[in-house]
């Protein structure tokens, strides 16, 4: 079993989708975290990962330290934030991959429209998860 864990500064959105996508991968067991979570995974990331039949409405915010001690074969960060402020994990440099992304919990606008830059994350986080898990399955 491949563990991941996958950090951002909430842990209410990105990192969410990442560990709801990646859950849907045999072999593959992530978890997620943020430098500073925050009090709900947003309703909107919920809803989308629905339209594409990945439930995330379970999920809760939990702090990257909750997972220290703990032994990951990868550690992805989301956004630049939890990059620069995530605290060291045992592992070699390779295992480290920074895949960042716009926090769709920046959008304004009409409900429509905000939807609309939480699929566009949504879909981004899909293909970067699956083409990581490609590459890890081919070394």
């Amino acid at each position: 079993m491949t563990s991941v864990l996958v950090l951002c500064t909430g842990n209410s959105c990105r990192s969410q989708m990442a560990e709801g996508f990646l859950n849907t991968y045999p072999g593959i067991s992530a978890e997620s975290a943020g430098v500073e979570p925050a009090s709900a995974v947003h309703p909107l990331a919920i809803r989308v990962m629905q339209e594409v039949g990945v439930d995330i409405s379970s999920h809760h915010p939990k702090d990257v330290g909750e997972f220290l001690g703990r032994e990951f074969n990868f550690a992805i960060t989301v956004c630049d934030n939890a990059r620069e402020r995530c605290p060291i994990f045992p592992m070699p440099p390779h295992r480290t991959l920074h895949m960042p992304f716009l926090d769709p919990v920046h959008a304004t606008g009409t409900l429509e429209e905000q939807l609309n830059v939480y699929r566009t994350v949504r879909d981004q986080i899909a293909v970067a998860m699956k083409e990581f898990v490609a590459s890890i399955a081919a070394s």
